[in-house]
């Protein structure tokens, strides 16, 4: 495993090269790829020189180009989908790839007609080989300002929706086969996503030899690296917080090292209701040596008078690793493991080229930690991967489906200053969402469900009389990866009682909103 990604093997059983153009969803589609048994590998554009080219893509049957924050008028990559398309390669754009595709052949990008974000219906024109057996009308998933308007000379179109007049193309170049698709069918909420890879891979003929296994041997292998660059007398610390990934992490170095791995769990006054507690009950079983930092009273007086979101997570995580650093010196350890996954790369815009979301407290510590050899094995994978890792390590099964925490806690879910008042009702109307999604037995099929305190006041009332109080949001997505989400469509009785318990049981609050915001344009997370 390479920082470029996550790979195993020699580059001579490479399939397909996906060429990362610093997209949200383009690690994904190498993994979406090695899914249909395809070895595939992610390569970042702003680390590939256009004279490397020919040495990264030798011997693969295709190549994908990916989505981007870039514009084709940028006209930053032309040089390398050039080089491509004159040595024959089978190429698949997508997204902002599509465009550079079509732009590079002559057609023509212009700002789209309409912007399309999230859920999109697109029209299937004509069949071809790539879209083979998929009807001709589906919902996929857009995230686009600009589109493809006039397709190259010679192109044929054979999807359009609203925004895109040219959704879907090909082009024949010397025999060989060039596509392009606006949508992303590497997410999934696009309809027949994982068919079209299934369709274009077997238009390259590539072969089908890869087995999801082979990840998980790929990271114990990498962790088995790592550990061993630590000298034996020095101790490993783990930074763990009670969540899925942090756990997995820890205990991937604990099967090879756990005479020497310590955990560091900061309790920073912003868990949910009952967090520390479960999280405690399960390390026990897990037999990992804990060390509990109460950090509270510190946090809550860092936070005070803040109000923008960002420089909450900056705060944080900064006090955070202020606190790890300490206890690493403390145990003079030699190392720090981390769980981070890739949504977090990502979102922390740690991925050459991609755009910078959100920060995530897991991420920004190598700016914080100096020279500090950083164990992070779970790095280029996403949760659901993490959670059948922690399957196949033998993990509690309500530590491996427990619902995703952010590492800021609570304070993302306040909207401005976080006070203890604001974290008391957060954590109480928190604790009613969950308990009553529970109690249907929704829990299993939902990525996460929690409660925001907003900015807003309402009028309501309350015993006849007026009230004048705070209003919570709802946030409750359905997701596979957290790459991609869609709001939850729950029966109206479900919405109707949490709505009903969270204003009867919390004074402050008049009135209960729910978000039906998918991701994009959204965030699961509300800050």
């Amino acid at each position: 495993m390479e920082d470029q990604g996550l790979s195993c093997g020699s580059l001579d059983n490479v399939e397909v090269i996906v060429l990362d153009f610093g997209g949200q969803y383009a690690h994904l589609i190498a993994r979406r790829l090695r899914e249909l048994g395809v070895l595939a590998l992610h390569v970042p554009v702003d680390k590939l020189r256009p004279e490397d080219l020919d040495m990264v893509i030798s011997g693969a049957k295709g190549v994908v180009l990916s989505g981007g924050p870039s514009s084709v008028w940028e006209k930053k990559h032309d040089r390398i989908v050039s080089i491509l398309i004159r040595r024959k390669t089978n190429l698949l754009g997508i997204c902002y790839g599509h465009q550079l595709l079509a732009h590079v052949l002559g057609g023509r990008v212009d700002k789209s007609p309409k912007p399309e974000f999230g859920p999109t219906r697109i029209r299937i024109v004509e069949k071809n080989q790539l879209l083979e057996d998929i009807p001709s009308i589906i919902n996929v998933w857009m995230s686009h300002n600009d589109a493809v308007v006039e397709p190259p000379k010679g192109a044929k179109v054979f999807a359009v929706s609203e925004g895109s007049p040219v959704a879907a193309m090909k082009y024949e170049y010397n025999g060989v086969f060039l596509y392009g698709v606006q949508w992303h069918p590497e997410v999934v909420h696009s309809e027949f996503g994982m068919k079209l890879f299934e369709n274009w891979i077997k238009s390259i003929n590539a072969t089908r030899s890869w087995t999801p296994n082979i990840i998980y041997k790929c990271v114990l292998d990498y962790t088995m690296k790592q550990v061993s660059l630590i000298d034996n007398d020095k101790k490993i610390v783990a930074a763990i917080s009670g969540g899925i990934d942090s756990s997995v992490a820890a205990a991937i170095v604990s099967k090879i090292a756990s005479d020497r791995l310590i955990g560091v769990l900061i309790d920073h006054g912003l868990h949910p209701e009952g967090e520390l507690e479960n999280a405690l009950r399960a390390y026990k079983k897990l037999g990992l040596v804990i060390d509990l930092v109460d950090a509270s009273e510190e946090f809550l007086n860092a936070l005070r008078g803040v109000n923008d979101a960002e420089e909450k997570r900056r705060i944080i995580s900064e006090l955070y690793f202020k606190i790890l650093k300490e206890k690493i010196y403390d145990y003079n350890a030699g190392a720090l493991v981390q769980g981070t996954i890739y949504p977090d790369l990502i979102e922390s815009g740690f991925v050459p080229g991609s755009a910078r979301i959100k920060s995530h407290h897991n991420v920004i510590s190598r700016e914080l930690l100096g020279d500090l050899l950083i164990v992070e094995p779970l790095k280029w994978l996403y949760k659901d991967e993490v959670r059948r890792l922690g399957e196949m390590l033998g993990l509690d099964m309500k530590l491996v489906y427990k619902k995703p925490v952010p590492g800021p806690g609570l304070a993302v879910r306040v909207e401005g200053e976080v006070t203890r008042e604001k974290l008391e009702i957060v954590r109480k109307a928190d604790y009613i969402v969950r308990g009553i999604i529970e109690k249907y037995g929704l829990d299993r099929d939902l990525w996460q469900y929690f409660a925001v305190l907003t900015r807003s006041m309402a009028t309501g009332v309350k015993g006849d009389n007026r009230a004048y109080g705070y209003v919570i949001a709802v946030r409750i997505v359905e997701s596979k990866d957290a790459m991609t989400a869609r709001p939850a469509r729950l029966p109206w009785e479900v919405l109707e009682e949490i709505a009903l318990e969270i204003t009867s049981r919390i004074d402050r609050v008049v009135r209960v909103v729910y978000d039906i915001t998918s991701k994009p344009p959204a965030t699961i997370e509300w800050e």
